[in-house]
């Protein structure tokens, strides 16, 4: 049994994969009827599942992404860097209609504006395949639009016996409008929004009203505060860690990085306090290049 149990070591990531166009080094941002030139751009692979997978493969913890991807040029020109992520691309299922997925993001001193398009249905036909596989031990929802769109994942994990995992990822509609939320979320082992979200799902304000009112729904909660570091919450108790100083080039994915730092060594530890600390070097380390995934696969 303990042979079995060591064998499953293995995170999918499930959610919808991006191709991001990020704009850097923006004097102003654009306005209607102007045109805006940046310095740089850069074009990488993006979303939720995909950079927190990358970071894992990263770190040396095995890690599956589970998306569809079109077969557009787009979706297409994609295929290299996923090849050399490191990552388990088994459970990809190529479609044409789950395609072209771009996100444009410009970023200008530090702060940043998307548009992103969402193309077709975000449930794999590989999911149940994915979920079943005797190495998986974790599932991580890189964002709740996909957790609505399959809302039987996370009984389907929990039967399986895999610790779950939520990062919200903002969506205003979604998450300032749906009173389904919490019901949805149910079952969920471990909650990693960032302030702008715990803000706008409990109506707190400080850092501190909104790890309790999260802590009524979740076992563990795990708050991201940017340049003022991280806090973590559990029965176990409390503990907060201040960011690391670093030259910040692109925040784009560093909530997925963080999130890929913390379940790493959770999952090897239960430690929150260490998770914590290993949450914040992996978000230190993605602000420090474009794009979200670790910069040698950009």
């Amino acid at each position: 049994m303990s042979g079995m149990a060591s064998e499953r070591n293995k995170v999918v990531c499930l959610g919808r994969i991006y191709c991001d166009i990020i704009f850097t080094g923006l004097h102003e941002m654009p306005v209607l009827g102007q045109e805006r030139f940046a310095q740089d751009v850069t074009i990488t692979g993006g979303g939720g599942a995909y950079i927190t997978a990358a970071h894992l493969a990263s770190l040396g913890r095995p890690a599956a992404l589970l998306t569809r991807l079109g077969t557009d040029p787009l979706s297409r020109g994609l295929d290299a860097e996923l090849a050399t992520s490191g990552i388990d691309l088994s459970f990809v299922e190529r479609s044409g209609d789950a395609g072209p997925q771009p996100t444009v993001a410009l970023v200008k001193d530090g702060e940043r504006a998307f548009v992103s398009r969402r193309a077709g249905r975000s449930r794999p036909s590989t999911l149940e395949q994915a979920l079943a596989a005797r190495d998986v031990a974790h599932l991580h929802i890189a964002e709740f639009a996909t957790l609505k769109d399959n809302p039987d994942v996370i009984a389907l994990a929990r039967r399986l016996g895999l610790t779950i995992s939520l990062d919200p990822s903002w969506d205003d509609h979604l998450i300032r409008q749906d009173a389904g939320f919490f019901e949805l979320c149910a079952g969920i082992d471990i909650f990693l929004p960032n302030v702008e979200e715990g803000r706008a799902l409990t109506g707190e304000s400080s850092a501190e009203a909104i790890m309790h009112s999260l802590r009524e729904r979740f076992p563990l909660v795990v708050l991201k505060r940017g340049e003022y570091g991280a806090m973590a919450s559990s029965q176990a108790g409390s503990v907060s860690a201040e960011a690391i100083p670093v030259d910040v080039v692109d925040t784009t994915g560093a909530g997925d990085a963080f999130n890929a730092g913390f379940l790493h060594s959770w999952l090897e530890t239960r430690d929150i306090e260490k998770s914590l600390a290993a949450g914040i070097e992996s978000g230190a380390l993605s602000v420090q290049s474009a794009g979200g995934a670790p910069s040698r696969l950009s």
